[in-house]
């Protein structure tokens, strides 16, 4: 229920080029960092635990742990401060925000990575390939 008039605004400062990442996703979010006249990349990789917003105003939080502490950073999808989102692994998972990782501690805050299914393959075990149903009878 955005008015339109700003949602127009709003459309000349969406990213174009955005790589498409989800929530349980391993990620690499390179920054940039001004430093009085000098410009610096810093890599923040760990897991997006959330992702909210639309439009603009659209943000995801990144987790690792640091030192036995977690530390979260919380970054706007659409910033220019953003060089690069790398999607590392993906995983699996059943909510859309991952809140309960941050009581895990050491491997227990892994997630099962998502199986990639090849498209010659069949999706379901039962189901026989197409090249063999013909030659069985």
């Amino acid at each position: 229920m955005t008015n339109s008039i700003i949602t127009g605004v709003e459309a000349a400062h969406l990213k174009k080029d955005l790589t498409p990442f989800e929530v349980g996703d391993t990620v690499d979010v390179a920054t940039r960092i001004v430093e009085g006249d000098k410009e610096r990349i810093q890599v923040f990789s760990g897991t997006i635990i959330m992702r909210k917003g639309a439009g603009i105003n659209e943000t995801f939080t990144v987790r690792r742990i640091v030192n036995n502490e977690g530390v979260e950073r919380i970054y706007p999808v659409h910033s220019p401060f953003i060089a690069s989102i790398t999607v590392k692994r993906s995983g699996e998972r059943r909510r859309a925000k991952l809140f309960y990782l941050r009581d895990r501690v050491g491997k227990s805050v892994r997630l099962t990575e998502k199986r990639k299914v090849k498209k010659d393959e069949p999706a379901a075990k039962g189901e026989a390939k197409p090249e063999l149903a013909g030659a069985a009878s």
